[in-house]
Order: C-alpha cells, then structure tokens, then sequence
C-alpha cells in the first residue's frame, strides 16, 4: 500500500483547472454526435430546461454567477433562516393538520399525533371544520403549554380566537407560554370564496393578543393562490401583496411596524420540485425582508414559514405515490428553513385520513429529522451555486409581480378586478398543456397507470370552501378519464378495449407498444396485447379474440411499418377494426391507418376522442 506524504498537497494538484470554456466545446462535441451544430452559450442553452415565471435551469453553475451575498442565518437579509440556529436545535415543527367536524374524533386524532411525533396542531375551525364552540373538547388532555395550535377558521376568525384565548385562561396558560397561530386571513379567504371580511376586525383581535408574545393574529396563506394554478413567483408575488395589506390595517389600527411584523405568518406550498421549493422559501425571507427594511423595521423581517406539502400534486388513482411526494416534498421544506412543516396524508384527496394514512404523513418528518438528521446541518442548500441563483431570478420575478399587484390598487382590488384570477388562469392553461402532452409525466396517472388497482375508499371529509378561486389538480384531465371508464366497467363488466398490433420480434416493438400500453391505460383504456406479435395472416383473428372496441394500434419499428402495416391494417379492417392508431411519427405509413400517437402528443385530447368513438360516456 502506498502511503501518501502529509505535505498538505491536494490531491488534484497535478490536475490543471478546467475552464467554462473547455466544458462548452466537449458539449458542442457530444451535441454534434445528435446532429445539432451549435456552439458556446448556444451550446450550453441546448441543454437547458425552461421553467415557470421566465426562469431557465441552465446545465452548469460556477461562482461568478452567484446571487448576491446572503448574509448569516437569522440575519437580514434571512436568505439562509429566520434564526441563526436554524433547525439545528429541535428540528421544524412537526405540525399535523386534523379536519373533522366532531369535537370527540379531532381530540381522539389530535392525542394520537401529539403521542407519536407531532410538535404542533393545526385545525380546521369553522364552515370547513369544528365549529368553535367545540375547541375546548378537541383540545381536552392536551398540553396547551407545550403543544402550539394554528387555527384555520376562515370567516370565524374572530370567534375560533377567542375560544382558543379563553381556553388558555381557563387552564391557567400564561401570555408568555401559549404558543398559536390565529390564523385570521381575510383576503385569503376572499381568494378561496369570493367572500369579502373586514381587514379592521383582523386588526382589531392583532391589538388584542399584541400582549401574548408568541402568538400570531394573522396568516397569510399562499395555498389559495397555489391550488389555483399559481406559479412559484405569483405564490410568492401575492403573499407579499396580502402581507403588506396586512401591515397596513395593522399600523392603521395602532401597532408599530415591528409590533405589526411579529402577527403574521406565511403558509406556502412545497412540492415534490426540490430545488425550486428551496429557492421559493428562500426567496420569500428575502423579498419579506426587503419590505421590512422598506417600512423602516429591518430587524423585524424574520418571515416565519408554514410550509405544507402541495394539495395540487397529490393524486386520487395510486394514492400510495403521494408518499413519495410528501417525502421529497417535506425534505425540500425542511432544507429550505421552513419554521414548521405540515405533511398531508397520502389519502387527503379521497375523504378523512385513515389512522394509518396519518401515521405515514407524520413519520415522514420523524424520519427526517431523527434518522436522516436533515435539521442537523443550517442551511443545508447554502452554497449551492444553482440553489442560490434560482433563488435571486425566483426572488426577481416574484417581486416584478408584487410590483404589479400594488400598481392594481393592492391584493383586494387585484383579486376583485379579476387581474389575479385570470394570470393564474393563464399560467394553469399552459401548466395543463404540459400535462396533456405528458411533459409534465404523473407517476400512477399519465404514467404507468394501474387500471386493476383496488380503489381506496375513504369516509368523506368536511366539503372544502368554494366560490372564488378554482381548485386544480395535476391529474384531473386524466381523472375525468378514468372516471368514464370506471362508469363503463360497471355498467358492462370490462373497461374499454384497445387492440395492440405488435410486428415483428420484441426488438423491433417492445419500445413502442409500451409506449402504447401506457398511454391508453392513462385514459382508463384495457390494452390487449396478445398474441405476442402479428402478421397479416393472423392479425384478424387475433383483433376478433382481443375483445377490442373498434380500436387498434400498430406497434413496430419504422422499417417494419413500411414492410408490414398496410397489409396487416387491411387484415385488422376486414375483423371489424373501425380506428388504427399507429405508434410513431405522423405521416409513417399514412395510407394505412387513421391517426397517430407518439411522445408529445395531446394525450388527453386523443384519449377523450377514443373514448366518444366507443360510446363511453361522459
């Protein structure tokens, strides 16, 4: 074995620096091999991914091309956490939310989480939750000194406060040991029912609980405007509209600047998109910061974060991948320095979390912190060149937005004109092309879909608040669907039936016949791929065998296409065949068969025109 000398040598000593420049022409080099002729910065935007909101993920970061210096943690500007400490000490707070609108059950729930893992509680009080007479029951046998409770009330903002108050009296909790979130939104609840509430009365129960120094009158929730179609930076854009809103009803009402900082509270989404979750809670410290610094209070600026894995990710087919989102999802918001972190159940779209749905969501977090040791290091991502510079052009869009919204007047005209509803619009209109064309692939939805899948029932849950911002969801074309289909099974005993025609060996179709299988089981459509491979002697007995609907899809390479497809679409017609789909390249073989399927097609569209030519209904 060869040791070494200790002469404090790197390793990489003998290894001259590589330059931007050197990387650039070895792409130029293997973007060659592909066809594509193209060099320097063109090279380099070749292998680029457009986001969101104008932004660009570009294949290399290098140091010159940092943001701006980001201070320390628990320093303005907090880029890099609200606390100098970070999560180091405790870890995030574990908040579990509970719907339910039967005092007993929530208490039952809430006594469980808080005996397995969870730190904090966060109910739904109200039109959508318990009516707020019933908090005293729920919270029974809870430690209300020890275990924070974020309320989510609604337009009984003022009336789930005061119960909430009035129980820390009648258990003896002093001002300095209750720890909550009151959660009154005004705007936020306009955005989610088009109901207008009183700014002043927020402000008013702000001047209430000013004394209680750890708890928060005021939240300023995000979700909305995320389950709505929102983009990253118009999330971010529009709580900095509602904050400073916020911050004016609140000085209006008597507090000073720093006074009216410390009643608020963020909620923003995190999705199972990492880095761009990092960068969004990153940027959202930063650009809150700015404004204090703005309104003269620059030490108040510490945004305190609730951030809660995204309702418009989660899917109601193959519920169980929804884990594998929250798990990416809650590690992005904890890594982004998140104060607390709300893992919904995997289960959430389909009605009430089971006990066991519950215990995962909230395992997660455990997980995390007690065996990943996630909270250990502060700011994990800091550092990171790409981090870093996604969150300044996050932070650069976010506020060119916010700019926006406050030249409109402010976040409730802006939302009463109709300016927020319809850039929303606008960005899940594009977002849902990307869907349709699975660019945007949803595992166990658009892709590799399981039809036989037992369907998972659930008790339903408290109807959700509606009337002014839409609710979307990344699988709802596709649900929409499979919903037709499930409507057809049980009206006639079998779903949809789509015949694939292979040709050839495996070789030459394996590729696209599961590129087939797949996209018509996306569309709740039984792809019947038997026998192994036809020819155009035995495609028409085999097609008469399958049990198909009328549908065919040719399946080969293009060279077999060109040797094989007319004679044995011929032999498919002559069995009843009255559509032959071909997967591959529009044009190929187009005397043969009717239409197309291939990767960016609109596979919604084409899924939706297959089911009305079966006679499925809607």
């Amino acid at each position: 074995m060869t040791v070494l000398p200790d002469d404090g040598l790197s390793l990489a000593a003998e290894f001259p620096d590589a330059t931007h420049e050197q990387w650039q022409r070895l792409v130029e080099g293997v973007l060659r091999k592909s066809g594509k002729e193209v060099s320097g910065e063109a090279a380099e935007d070749a292998l680029s991914t457009k986001l969101e909101d104008g932004l660009t993920t570009r294949p290399l970061y290098t140091a010159p091309e940092t943001a701006p210096d980001t201070g320390f943690p628990g320093f303005a500007p907090f880029v890099r956490g609200g606390r100098p400490e970070g999560s180091a000490a405790s870890g995030w707070d574990v908040r579990q939310r509970i719907a339910g609108t039967d005092p007993v059950r929530v208490n039952d729930a809430a006594l469980a989480d808080l005996e397995n893992g969870t730190t904090s509680l966060w109910l739904a009080v109200g039109d959508a939750g318990l009516p707020a007479e019933g908090l005293g029951r729920a919270l029974e046998g809870v430690y209300l000194d020890l275990a924070p409770v974020s309320l989510d009330p609604g337009a009984q903002f003022a009336e789930a406060a005061r119960a909430l108050l009035a129980l820390y009296a009648e258990r003896a909790v002093a001002p300095e040991a209750a720890h909550a979130s009151l959660g009154a939104d005004p705007l936020g609840h306009e955005a989610r029912t088009g109901e207008a509430l009183d700014l002043a009365e927020a402000a008013a129960l702000a001047v209430e609980t000013a004394a209680w120094p750890h708890v928060r009158a005021l939240t300023v929730d995000a979700l909305p405007y995320h389950e709505a179609g929102g983009s990253a930076a118009e999330e971010l854009g529009l709580s900095l509209a509602t904050g400073v809103a916020y911050l004016r009803a609140l000085t209006e009402a008597g507090l000073t600047a720093e006074a009216a900082f410390g009643e608020l509270e963020f909620r923003y989404a995190a999705t199972a998109d990492q880095f761009l979750t990092i960068a969004k809670l990153r940027a959202a410290r930063r650009l809150w910061a700015r404004i204090a610094e703005a309104c003269g209070a620059p030490g108040a600026g510490a945004q305190r974060q609730h951030a809660v894995t995204s309702p418009v990710m989660m899917t109601r087919r193959d519920p169980w991948v929804n884990m594998l989102r929250t798990t990416v999802a809650c590690m992005a918001a904890g890594v982004g320095g998140a104060d607390a972190v709300t893992v919904l159940p995997f289960d959430q779209e389909l009605g009430l979390p089971d006990a066991f749905a519950r215990r995962i969501s909230r395992n997660t977090s455990t997980i995390l912190l007690e065996e990943s040791h996630l909270a250990r290091v502060i700011d994990p991502a800091g550092g990171s060149y790409y981090v870093e510079q996604l969150t300044d052009e996050l932070a650069h869009a976010a506020w060119e937005f916010f700019q926006t919204i406050e030249k409109a007047g402010g976040q409730a005209a802006a939302l009463r004109s109709g300016l927020v509803a319809d850039r929303l619009a606008a960005t899940w209109a594009a977002r849902s092309k990307k869907l349709a064309t699975r660019r945007e692939p949803v595992t166990g939805v658009s892709e590799f879909p399981h039809l036989s899948e037992k369907p998972v029932v659930r008790e339903p849950a408290p109807a959700p608040l509606t009337g002014g911002l839409p609710r979307v969801r990344r699988d709802e074309a596709y649900e929409a669907l499979r919903a037709r289909s499930d409507v057809h099974l049980a009206a006639t005993g079998a779903r949809p039936t789509v015949f694939l025609a292979a040709l050839g060996p495996a070789a030459a179709h394996t590729a696209r016949a599961t590129f087939a299988s797949n996209l018509f089981q996306a569309g709740g459509i039984t792809p019947v791929h038997d026998p192994v491979s036809v020819t155009p002697e035995t495609a028409a007995a085999a097609y008469a065998a399958s049990g198909a609907d009328g549908m065919a899809v040719l399946c080969s390479s293009d060279a077999l296409y060109e040797e094989q497809a007319e004679a044995v679409a011929a032999a498919l017609r002559s069995a009843g065949a009255t559509t032959l789909f071909l997967a591959g390249k529009p044009g190929t073989a187009a005397a043969a068969v009717d239409e197309y399927v291939f990767a960016g097609c609109d596979a919604v569209a084409v899924l939706s025109s297959v089911l009305d030519r079966m006679g499925v209904a809607q």
